[in-house]
Formats: structure tokens, sequence, C-alpha cells
């Protein structure tokens, strides 16, 4: 079974900082596409950036450029996500997610995490 479990959700000031990270198992993270999205209240969700496997491409969408990245550590079988100059919009719910399409039009997965809450507020 595949099971991804986000954490480091939290709150933060604008302007400040988190890093989020996921843990996989059932799935190695270095054989598959990656991702992370989120859901604001009311809205739907939507993607943040996602990275090819083997070494292929990473992509974000425009909001995410410049504040947001994408990394893994394939030891760890783990997937993060550095936020940085957070902003009060940035309130939402965020997911990985696991196995699917990444290019910088499409983001479209098959397995997902429960999700890690992170508001921006002062």
């Amino acid at each position: 079974q595949v099971q991804l479990v986000e954490s480091g959700g939290g709150l933060v000031q604008p302007g400040g900082s988190l890093r989020l990270s996921c843990a996989a198992s059932g799935v190695t993270l270095d054989y598959n596409t990656v991702g992370w999205f989120r859901q604001a209240p009311g809205k739907e969700r939507e993607g943040i950036s996602c990275s090819l496997y083997r070494g292929g491409g990473t992509y974000y969408k425009d909001f995410a450029k410049g504040r947001f990245t994408i990394s893994q550590d394939i030891r760890q079988n783990t997937v993060s996500l550095q936020l940085d100059n957070l902003k009060p919009e940035d309130t939402a719910v965020y997911f990985c997610a696991v196995g699917g399409v990444c290019n910088d039009q499409i983001m479209s997965f098959d397995y997902w995490g429960q999700g890690t809450q992170v508001a921006v507020s002062a």
C-alpha cells in the first residue's frame, strides 16, 4: 500500500518560512514523479511544484517560483517543500503526491497524503 504522510505545517507570520516533509512508504520516490499541491479555504486544490523521476525536470507554478523549493532525500525516501517569504494567501492545506504527470502545464497524480495545515497570519 502506498502511504504518504506530510508534516511540518504550522502557524507563521507573513514573511516567515516553513519546511514541509512527506514520508513515503510502499513506493520508492526516486523511481516516481513527485509533487506538492495545496488547497486554500473555499478554493480548489492546485498544483505547486512537481519533479520527474530519475533526474528529470522540475516545474513550478508561477505563484511558487522564487519562494518555494521542492527537494528529495533518496535515502530517507522523503520529499520536502521549502516555503519562504510566506504570504497570508498561502494559507492552505498542503499535500504531497506521487505517481502521475508532471510538466509546466499539467500536474496530475494518483496517490495523495492527508495534508498538513499551513496558516500565515500576523
